[in-house]
C-alpha cells in the first residue's frame, strides 16, 4: 500500500516535470507518509523546492482545537516559505496567493463526510486554479468511512463552507474522486491529475493497517470515529454536548440531566433498525471545555468497535435521527442550536449541516414514521451511487 505522497515522491518523471516550477503544498497535520515524515519535508527531500504552503480549517500545524478558530498567514521557519492560510482573513486563494505558484500539490486527509470542510477548501482551489491556469496535482488518501454512503444530497440554495455542493453527506469518495467529481460538475477547465494511491483496497479495508492514524482535525482521535462522525457531527446542531472536551469527541453524547436510560428504551422499541450493528453505552462524562464545561453530563457512547459492528449497516445519519426523536420525547429542552455557524447567521446550523430542512422537519414531526425518513434518504442516496460511478478510482 502506497500513499500519494509516497508514489510522487518516487515517481521520476512528475518531479522532473515540476522541477523548473514553482510549487506550492495545500496539506495539514495528518499529511504524513508511512513513516510519519510530513509531506513538505518528503517534497523538500525528493529535490522539489516549494515556493508556498497553504493550511486549511485547524491550521497546517493542527494548532487550532476549536471549530471556527480562524489561523493567521506565517513564514514557514524551516523552510523559510509563506504559508497562506485559507481558515482566516479569507477561505478563498486570493490573486496574489495564486501568483505564488505554477503548479500545486492538495495532500488533505478526510473522512469521508460532506460538511468536512477541507473538500470545501479544495474545491475552491479547484475554481480558483481554473480561473487562473494553473495545475493541480491530488496525492490521494484514503478514506476512513469507506465507499458506504448515506444521507441526502444537498439541497439547492444551502450550500455553504459545510456544503459546497450537491453530494451525498458521506459520500464514499476519495480526495481524488471528489475533485474528479467536482471538476465535472463545474465543466472546470482545469488541468487536474490524481497521483492515485497504489494497492488501496477501499471496499476491504477503508483504513489500511500499515497506515499510523493522525488526527485530520483535534477531534477525529481514530479511524473509527469516522463511519461515526456523519451522524454524530450533526450534534454540532444541537444544544447536546457531541463529547469535545473528552477523549472521545464525536463517539459520545449527552447533556446535564439526559434522561438515558429512558432515550435508550424509545431507541430500543422504535429504532431498532438504526441501532442493530452498533453497541450503546450510557455513561458519565464532564466536559472539559466547550459545551457544559465543567459539568456532570448524563450521555451515550457509539461503539462500533465490536464485533456487531458491520459497516454496510451501521447509519449513523439514521442513528442520530432516532436519538433526536427519543431526546424531544423525554428531554424538557429545546433540541436545536441557532448560534452563529460556519460563517452562516442566518440558517439554523442543523439544516446546514443537513444541507436542507427535511432532516430537522422528521425529527420535529411527531407524527412522522421511520419510514418516511427512510423513503426520503434511499431516494437521494440510489441517485448519488449512480453519479458517483465514473469518478471511482479503486
Amino acid at each position: 500500500m502506497k500513499l500519494g505522497i509516497e508514489v510522487l515522491a518516487q515517481d521520476k518523471k512528475i518531479l522532473s516535470s515540476l522541477q523548473n516550477q514553482a510549487v506550492s503544498l495545500l496539506a495539514h497535520p495528518a499529511s504524513v507518509d508511512k513513516n510519519l515524515n510530513h509531506s513538505i519535508d518528503v517534497l523538500f527531500d525528493s529535490g522539489l523546492k516549494l515556493s508556498s504552503a497553504f493550511g486549511p480549517q485547524h491550521g497546517m500545524k493542527g494548532e487550532k482545537q476549536y471549530n471556527m478558530e480562524e489561523s493567521p498567514d506565517y513564514k514557514d521557519p524551516k523552510y523559510n516559505i509563506p504559508v497562506f492560510s485559507l481558515y482566516g482573513d479569507v477561505r478563498r486563494p486570493t490573486a496574489k496567493m495564486m501568483e505564488s505558484f505554477d503548479t500545486i500539490l492538495i495532500d488533505l486527509q478526510d473522512v469521508g463526510c460532506r460538511i468536512f470542510t477541507y473538500i470545501t477548501t479544495v474545491a475552491y482551489m479547484l475554481e480558483a486554479c481554473a480561473e487562473h491556469n494553473k495545475k493541480v496535482l491530488i496525492l490521494d488518501r484514503p478514506n476512513p468511512a469507506g465507499r458506504p454512503v448515506e444521507g441526502s444530497i444537498l439541497r439547492p440554495g444551502w450550500e455553504s463552507f459545510v456544503g459546497v455542493a450537491p453530494i451525498m453527506l458521506r459520500h464514499g469518495l476519495t480526495m481524488g474522486e471528489f475533485a474528479l467529481w467536482y471538476k465535472s460538475y463545474k465543466a472546470l477547465d482545469l488541468d487536474l491529475e490524481i497521483v492515485k494511491m497504489q494497492g488501496y483496497a477501499i471496499d476491504k479495508t477503508p483504513w489500511p493497517k500499515d497506515i499510523p492514524w493522525v488526527n485530520p482535525s483535534p477531534n477525529i482521535p481514530e479511524a473509527l470515529t469516522c463511519p461515526t462522525y456523519a451522524g454524530s457531527v450533526t450534534l454540532e446542531g444541537t444544544h447536546l454536548s457531541e463529547g469535545r472536551g473528552t477523549t472521545v469527541p464525536l463517539e459520545i453524547f449527552g447533556a446535564p440531566g439526559l434522561p438515558v436510560n429512558k432515550i435508550l428504551k424509545t431507541m430500543n422499541e422504535d429504532f431498532s433498525a438504526w441501532t442493530q450493528a452498533c453497541l450503546l453505552r450510557p455513561c458519565f462524562f464532564q466536559p472539559t471545555f466547550n459545551k457544559f464545561e465543567g459539568q456532570l453530563c448524563e450521555g451515550v457512547q457509539i461503539h462500533i468497535d465490536t464485533p456487531k459492528y458491520d459497516p454496510n449497516l451501521f447509519k449513523s445519519y439514521r442513528l442520530m435521527a432516532g436519538f433526536y426523536k427519543a431526546i424531544k420525547k423525554h428531554w424538557n429542552h429545546e433540541l436545536w442550536n441557532v448560534f452563529h455557524y460556519e460563517y452562516e447567521k442566518d440558517r439554523t446550523p442543523i439544516d446546514l449541516i443537513a444541507g436542507g430542512v427535511e432532516y430537522r422537519q422528521w425529527v420535529d414531526d411527531k407524527d412522522s414514521e421511520v419510514e418516511d425518513l427512510e423513503s426520503f434518504l434511499q431516494a437521494d442516496e440510489a441517485k448519488w451511487l449512480d453519479q458517483r460511478k465514473e469518478f471511482l478510482l479503486y
